[in-house]
């Protein structure tokens, strides 16, 4: 299976931060959080109809929530926004 290439646009309301704009049924599911008190780096799988707005971390088993502005811990503290971000189609 080809994966497509992910095209970036910027967010809007956000100045320099960009999104990926995908094609229609390749929404990216797993994504790295960083720790931003440890350092520890997860891959996680993210649900497609959810913001996950509190993450445990493996390491120091901190509780992250998301930053002010963000739907949820993906778009604060991973490599890849949450699949509802991704699609336009964030209700938060």
């Amino acid at each position: 299976m080809t994966k497509k290439p992910l095209f970036y646009a910027p967010l809007a309301g956000f100045s320099g931060i960009t999104a990926p704009m995908v094609h229609p049924g390749s929404i990216e599911h797993l994504s790295i959080v960083t720790c931003p008190a440890c350092g520890a780096q997860v891959e996680e799988r993210m649900p497609d109809d959810r913001c996950v707005v509190v993450w445990h971390c493996p390491g120091c088993k901190r509780a992250l929530k998301p930053k002010p502005g963000d739907c949820c811990v993906f778009c604060s503290y991973g490599t890849v926004p949450c699949p509802p971000i991704q699609a336009g189609d964030c209700g938060c």
